[in-house]
């Protein structure tokens, strides 16, 4: 791998196209430019749980956003780079249609900080949802 490689990238549940910038012991700097899989919401360590301390909202990473990922997890992409803010709102749609299709309390607890994630990205970005 080197700087300038166009890559796939698991970060925090998530899962991205982006642009290798910087290489360093057991890490890629990755450029975020698309988004295949959006992250999980809740708790990483207690997942599907929804009785825990602190249940995260987590956003995908922004259109160009650099992230330090392990490089066990970075891998080459050939093919065509999508346009991030449509990938971001079909991996969010497909999250969000996962999840009504359960009835569990992590499920509706995840709809309701999608919910919130999505106020921020019409702020954020001024998309239009599908």
């Amino acid at each position: 791998m080197q700087t300038g490689d166009i890559v796939t990238a698991f970060y925090k549940t998530g899962k991205y196209i982006g642009e290798v910038t910087a290489i360093r012991a057991g890490f890629y700097t990755v450029k975020i430019l698309a988004v295949l899989r959006h992250p999980a919401q809740g708790d990483l360590h207690n997942p599907k749980e929804a009785n825990v301390p602190f249940f995260h909202e987590r956003k995908a990473l922004a259109f160009r956003e650099q992230a330090n990922i392990p490089e066990k997890t970075v891998h080459l992409y050939e093919g065509d780079i999508p346009d991030y803010f449509e990938t971001l709102q079909d991996a969010f749609q497909r999250l969000k249609d996962r999840l009504e299709q359960e009835d569990t309390p992590f499920s509706k607890k995840s709809l309701e900080a999608l919910q919130s994630v999505q106020k921020e990205y019409k702020l954020m970005y001024n998309l239009k949802w599908k």
